[in-house]
Protein backbone atom coordinates (compact mmCIF):
# COMPACT_ATOMS: atom_id res chain seq x y z
CA UNK A 1 0.00 0.00 0.00
CA UNK A 2 2.88 2.48 0.89
CA UNK A 3 4.61 1.41 -2.31
CA UNK A 4 1.53 2.31 -4.21
CA UNK A 5 0.98 5.48 -2.42
CA UNK A 6 4.79 6.37 -3.29
CA UNK A 7 4.02 5.96 -7.19
CA UNK A 8 0.91 7.84 -7.15
CA UNK A 9 2.32 10.94 -5.39
CA UNK A 10 4.90 11.25 -7.81
CA UNK A 11 2.51 10.15 -10.84
CA UNK A 12 0.91 13.30 -9.50
CA UNK A 13 3.65 15.63 -9.15
CA UNK A 14 4.65 15.00 -12.66
CA UNK A 15 1.24 15.70 -14.11
CA UNK A 16 -0.17 18.20 -11.94
CA UNK A 17 3.59 20.37 -11.81
CA UNK A 18 4.36 20.67 -15.44
CA UNK A 19 1.54 22.17 -16.22
CA UNK A 20 2.06 25.33 -13.58
CA UNK A 21 2.89 28.29 -14.32
CA UNK A 22 6.98 28.85 -13.75
CA UNK A 23 6.35 31.41 -10.96
CA UNK A 24 3.73 29.12 -9.34
CA UNK A 25 5.63 26.40 -9.46
CA UNK A 26 8.72 28.05 -8.19
CA UNK A 27 6.73 29.15 -5.10
CA UNK A 28 5.31 25.73 -4.70
CA UNK A 29 8.90 24.09 -4.48
CA UNK A 30 9.73 26.79 -1.42
CA UNK A 31 6.60 25.91 0.26
CA UNK A 32 7.57 22.50 0.51
CA UNK A 33 11.18 22.73 1.03
CA UNK A 34 10.66 25.08 3.81
CA UNK A 35 8.28 23.25 5.33
CA UNK A 36 9.98 20.15 5.16
CA UNK A 37 13.25 22.05 6.91
CA UNK A 38 11.01 23.42 9.54
CA UNK A 39 10.14 19.56 10.49
CA UNK A 40 14.01 18.72 10.79
CA UNK A 41 13.20 15.43 9.87
CA UNK A 42 15.98 12.31 9.12
CA UNK A 43 17.10 13.90 5.89
CA UNK A 44 17.52 17.46 6.87
CA UNK A 45 19.67 16.77 9.69
CA UNK A 46 22.11 14.47 7.87
CA UNK A 47 22.01 16.93 5.04
CA UNK A 48 23.43 19.20 8.39
CA UNK A 49 25.78 16.87 9.70
CA UNK A 50 27.43 16.58 6.14
CA UNK A 51 27.47 19.97 5.40
CA UNK A 52 29.32 20.39 9.09
CA UNK A 53 32.49 18.46 7.07
CA UNK A 54 32.08 20.55 3.96
CA UNK A 55 32.02 23.98 6.05
CA UNK A 56 33.78 22.93 9.00
CA UNK A 57 33.89 26.69 10.64
CA UNK A 58 30.17 27.30 10.05
CA UNK A 59 28.31 28.04 13.22
CA UNK A 60 25.02 26.35 14.22
CA UNK A 61 23.05 29.53 12.61
CA UNK A 62 25.41 29.19 9.24
CA UNK A 63 24.58 25.41 8.99
CA UNK A 64 20.67 26.05 9.44
CA UNK A 65 20.60 28.45 6.38
CA UNK A 66 22.77 26.72 4.75
CA UNK A 67 20.61 23.70 4.94
CA UNK A 68 17.39 25.67 4.26
CA UNK A 69 19.03 26.40 1.25
CA UNK A 70 19.83 23.30 0.69
CA UNK A 71 16.55 21.64 1.10
CA UNK A 72 15.18 24.81 -2.07
CA UNK A 73 17.80 23.75 -4.03
CA UNK A 74 16.82 19.96 -3.94
CA UNK A 75 13.21 20.97 -4.59
CA UNK A 76 14.04 23.29 -7.42
CA UNK A 77 15.42 19.78 -8.60
CA UNK A 78 12.47 18.55 -8.55
CA UNK A 79 10.04 21.03 -9.53
CA UNK A 80 12.40 21.71 -12.93
CA UNK A 81 12.76 17.67 -13.17
CA UNK A 82 8.78 17.41 -13.28
CA UNK A 83 8.58 19.90 -15.78
CA UNK A 84 11.20 19.17 -18.05
CA UNK A 85 9.62 16.68 -20.35
CA UNK A 86 7.28 19.46 -21.48
CA UNK A 87 10.16 22.09 -22.04
CA UNK A 88 11.04 22.77 -25.68
CA UNK A 89 14.04 21.55 -26.98
CA UNK A 90 15.19 25.32 -27.75
CA UNK A 91 14.55 25.82 -23.89
CA UNK A 92 16.49 22.80 -22.68
CA UNK A 93 19.02 23.84 -25.15
CA UNK A 94 19.42 27.30 -23.56
CA UNK A 95 19.11 25.46 -20.39
CA UNK A 96 22.67 25.39 -19.08
CA UNK A 97 25.72 27.99 -19.40
CA UNK A 98 29.17 25.95 -19.46
CA UNK A 99 32.50 26.87 -19.07
CA UNK A 100 35.33 25.48 -20.46
CA UNK A 101 32.85 23.33 -22.75
CA UNK A 102 36.19 22.24 -25.25
CA UNK A 103 36.78 19.85 -23.12
CA UNK A 104 33.93 18.05 -23.51
CA UNK A 105 33.70 18.73 -27.09
CA UNK A 106 37.03 18.13 -28.69
CA UNK A 107 37.21 14.77 -27.94
CA UNK A 108 33.86 13.80 -29.24
CA UNK A 109 34.51 15.46 -32.39
CA UNK A 110 37.41 12.88 -32.78
CA UNK A 111 34.97 10.22 -32.00
CA UNK A 112 36.62 9.53 -28.28
CA UNK A 113 33.70 8.59 -25.59
CA UNK A 114 33.61 10.51 -23.05
CA UNK A 115 32.65 9.90 -18.94
CA UNK A 116 30.92 12.61 -17.54
CA UNK A 117 31.74 12.11 -13.27
CA UNK A 118 28.70 14.43 -11.54
CA UNK A 119 27.95 14.67 -7.41
CA UNK A 120 24.65 15.14 -6.81
CA UNK A 121 24.91 18.86 -7.56
CA UNK A 122 22.16 20.75 -8.90
CA UNK A 123 20.38 19.39 -11.73
CA UNK A 124 22.23 16.12 -13.28
CA UNK A 125 18.69 15.74 -15.00
CA UNK A 126 18.79 19.02 -17.18
CA UNK A 127 22.73 18.66 -17.53
CA UNK A 128 21.83 15.12 -19.44
CA UNK A 129 18.99 16.18 -21.79
CA UNK A 130 21.28 19.39 -22.57
CA UNK A 131 24.09 16.72 -24.16
CA UNK A 132 21.47 15.31 -26.15
CA UNK A 133 19.79 18.42 -26.75
CA UNK A 134 21.92 20.67 -27.79
CA UNK A 135 25.24 18.32 -28.51
CA UNK A 136 23.23 15.60 -30.32
CA UNK A 137 25.54 13.39 -28.46
CA UNK A 138 24.07 9.89 -27.48
CA UNK A 139 24.10 9.78 -23.45
CA UNK A 140 23.94 6.93 -21.26
CA UNK A 141 23.86 6.38 -17.80
CA UNK A 142 22.63 4.11 -14.36
CA UNK A 143 19.43 4.61 -12.39
CA UNK A 144 19.35 2.81 -8.83
CA UNK A 145 16.01 0.34 -9.07
CA UNK A 146 13.94 1.84 -7.10
CA UNK A 147 10.74 0.62 -4.77
CA UNK A 148 7.78 -0.04 -6.13
CA UNK A 149 8.83 -1.36 -9.81
CA UNK A 150 6.18 1.77 -11.13
CA UNK A 151 8.07 3.95 -9.69
CA UNK A 152 11.74 3.01 -10.73
CA UNK A 153 9.87 2.56 -14.49
CA UNK A 154 8.40 6.35 -14.21
CA UNK A 155 11.79 7.33 -13.78
CA UNK A 156 13.49 5.49 -16.46
CA UNK A 157 10.35 6.68 -18.83
CA UNK A 158 11.46 9.94 -18.43
CA UNK A 159 15.10 10.38 -18.60
CA UNK A 160 14.09 7.94 -21.65
CA UNK A 161 11.74 10.82 -22.77
CA UNK A 162 14.79 13.64 -22.55
CA UNK A 163 17.12 11.05 -25.28
CA UNK A 164 19.26 9.21 -22.51
CA UNK A 165 19.24 5.60 -22.42
CA UNK A 166 18.92 4.64 -19.22
CA UNK A 167 20.28 1.41 -17.64
CA UNK A 168 19.59 -0.43 -14.42
CA UNK A 169 22.74 -0.21 -11.61
CA UNK A 170 21.75 -3.98 -10.36
CA UNK A 171 19.70 -6.86 -12.04
CA UNK A 172 21.91 -6.52 -15.45
CA UNK A 173 25.64 -5.80 -16.62
CA UNK A 174 25.48 -2.23 -17.26
CA UNK A 175 29.21 -1.99 -17.27
CA UNK A 176 29.96 -3.77 -20.65
CA UNK A 177 26.68 -2.11 -22.79
CA UNK A 178 27.98 1.65 -21.12
CA UNK A 179 31.66 0.68 -22.41
CA UNK A 180 30.52 -0.43 -25.91
CA UNK A 181 28.78 3.16 -26.07
CA UNK A 182 31.92 4.72 -25.26
CA UNK A 183 34.03 2.75 -28.06
CA UNK A 184 31.26 3.93 -30.50
CA UNK A 185 32.20 7.45 -29.34
CA UNK A 186 29.29 8.11 -26.99
CA UNK A 187 29.20 10.30 -23.61
CA UNK A 188 28.45 8.22 -20.33
CA UNK A 189 26.82 10.00 -17.43
CA UNK A 190 27.30 8.41 -13.93
CA UNK A 191 26.12 10.18 -10.76
CA UNK A 192 29.62 9.08 -8.54
CA UNK A 193 30.27 10.78 -5.15
CA UNK A 194 28.17 8.10 -3.49
CA UNK A 195 28.66 4.39 -3.06
CA UNK A 196 27.60 2.24 -0.33
CA UNK A 197 28.84 -1.69 -1.92
CA UNK A 198 31.41 -3.57 -1.28
CA UNK A 199 33.23 -2.68 -4.26
CA UNK A 200 33.78 0.97 -3.67
CA UNK A 201 36.79 2.82 -3.44
CA UNK A 202 37.84 4.23 -0.19
CA UNK A 203 38.97 8.12 -0.83
CA UNK A 204 39.58 11.21 1.41
CA UNK A 205 36.74 13.48 1.09
CA UNK A 206 37.18 16.53 3.58
CA UNK A 207 39.28 14.80 5.43
CA UNK A 208 37.55 11.66 6.25
CA UNK A 209 37.19 8.27 4.44
CA UNK A 210 34.23 8.57 2.11
CA UNK A 211 33.79 5.47 -0.24
CA UNK A 212 32.49 6.43 -4.12
CA UNK A 213 32.51 3.96 -6.85
CA UNK A 214 34.97 2.67 -9.34
CA UNK A 215 33.11 2.75 -12.71
CA UNK A 216 34.32 5.63 -14.08
CA UNK A 217 37.94 5.08 -13.75
CA UNK A 218 37.26 1.66 -14.62
CA UNK A 219 35.45 2.56 -17.65
CA UNK A 220 38.21 5.31 -18.80
CA UNK A 221 40.85 2.22 -18.48
CA UNK A 222 38.63 -0.45 -20.08
CA UNK A 223 37.67 1.50 -22.94
CA UNK A 224 40.39 4.80 -23.64
CA UNK A 225 37.27 7.34 -22.93
CA UNK A 226 38.08 10.84 -21.90
CA UNK A 227 37.38 11.03 -17.84
CA UNK A 228 35.98 14.20 -17.06
CA UNK A 229 34.63 15.39 -13.78
CA UNK A 230 31.65 17.65 -13.78
CA UNK A 231 29.86 20.55 -11.43
CA UNK A 232 26.86 22.33 -11.91
CA UNK A 233 25.23 24.83 -9.87
CA UNK A 234 22.30 27.38 -9.60
CA UNK A 235 22.12 30.85 -9.28
CA UNK A 236 19.85 33.47 -9.09
CA UNK A 237 18.79 32.87 -12.84
CA UNK A 238 16.47 30.23 -14.42
CA UNK A 239 19.56 28.99 -16.50
CA UNK A 240 21.80 25.83 -14.78
CA UNK A 241 25.98 27.08 -14.55
CA UNK A 242 28.23 24.10 -15.27
CA UNK A 243 32.19 23.80 -15.42
CA UNK A 244 33.67 21.03 -17.02
CA UNK A 245 37.30 19.89 -14.75
CA UNK A 246 39.98 19.07 -16.43
CA UNK A 247 40.44 15.43 -17.62
CA UNK A 248 41.63 12.87 -15.04
CA UNK A 249 44.33 11.20 -16.54
CA UNK A 250 44.83 6.80 -16.48
CA UNK A 251 48.33 6.63 -14.54
CA UNK A 252 51.20 5.27 -16.57
CA UNK A 253 52.05 2.60 -13.76
CA UNK A 254 50.54 0.26 -11.26
CA UNK A 255 47.73 -2.06 -11.29
CA UNK A 256 44.82 -1.79 -12.44
CA UNK A 257 43.78 -1.45 -8.65
CA UNK A 258 45.98 1.08 -7.77
CA UNK A 259 45.43 3.19 -11.17
CA UNK A 260 41.83 3.05 -10.11
CA UNK A 261 42.51 4.23 -6.28
CA UNK A 262 44.31 7.62 -8.07
CA UNK A 263 42.06 8.18 -10.26
CA UNK A 264 38.55 8.28 -7.97
CA UNK A 265 41.03 10.60 -5.92
CA UNK A 266 41.02 13.06 -8.62
CA UNK A 267 37.20 12.54 -8.83
CA UNK A 268 37.11 13.07 -5.27
CA UNK A 269 39.16 15.88 -4.87
CA UNK A 270 37.15 17.35 -7.86
CA UNK A 271 33.73 16.95 -6.12
CA UNK A 272 34.84 18.38 -2.81
CA UNK A 273 35.94 21.49 -5.05
CA UNK A 274 32.84 22.23 -6.71
CA UNK A 275 31.09 20.87 -3.38
CA UNK A 276 33.01 23.59 -1.35
CA UNK A 277 32.34 26.22 -3.61
CA UNK A 278 28.33 25.91 -3.85
CA UNK A 279 27.32 23.70 -0.21
CA UNK A 280 23.49 24.75 -0.54
CA UNK A 281 23.49 23.10 -3.86
CA UNK A 282 24.68 19.71 -2.81
CA UNK A 283 21.41 17.07 -2.75
CA UNK A 284 22.96 14.86 -0.54
CA UNK A 285 20.26 13.58 2.36
CA UNK A 286 21.96 10.12 3.20
CA UNK A 287 24.99 9.19 4.98
CA UNK A 288 27.98 9.45 2.80
CA UNK A 289 31.31 8.72 5.46
CA UNK A 290 32.40 5.59 6.77
CA UNK A 291 32.61 6.83 10.06
CA UNK A 292 28.34 7.68 9.88
CA UNK A 293 27.43 4.21 8.59
CA UNK A 294 26.13 1.59 10.83
CA UNK A 295 28.70 -1.38 11.96
CA UNK A 296 26.48 -3.74 9.83
CA UNK A 297 26.42 -1.42 6.55
CA UNK A 298 27.95 -3.17 3.37
CA UNK A 299 32.02 -2.55 3.03
CA UNK A 300 32.10 -0.63 6.65
CA UNK A 301 35.16 -1.30 8.74
CA UNK A 302 35.00 -4.36 11.12
CA UNK A 303 32.31 -5.95 8.78
CA UNK A 304 33.12 -9.38 6.93
CA UNK A 305 32.09 -9.67 3.73
CA UNK A 306 31.47 -12.98 1.74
Amino acid sequence: MRERLTDGLYGLGWAAVKRLPEGAAVRLGQRIADTAWKRRGRGVLQLEANLARVVPDASPERLAELSRAGMRSYLRYWMESFRLPAWSEERIANGIQVKDLHRLTDPLERGQGVVLALPHLANWDLAGAWVTTRLKAPLATVAERLKPESLYDRFVAYRESLGMEVLPHDGGTPFGVLARRLRSGGVVALVADRDLSASGVEVEFFGETARMPAGPALLAQQTGAVLLPVSLWFDDSPVLQCRVHPAVEVPKEGTRRERTAVMTQHLADAFAEAIAAHPEDWHMLQRLWLADLPASAPGRPGTEHR
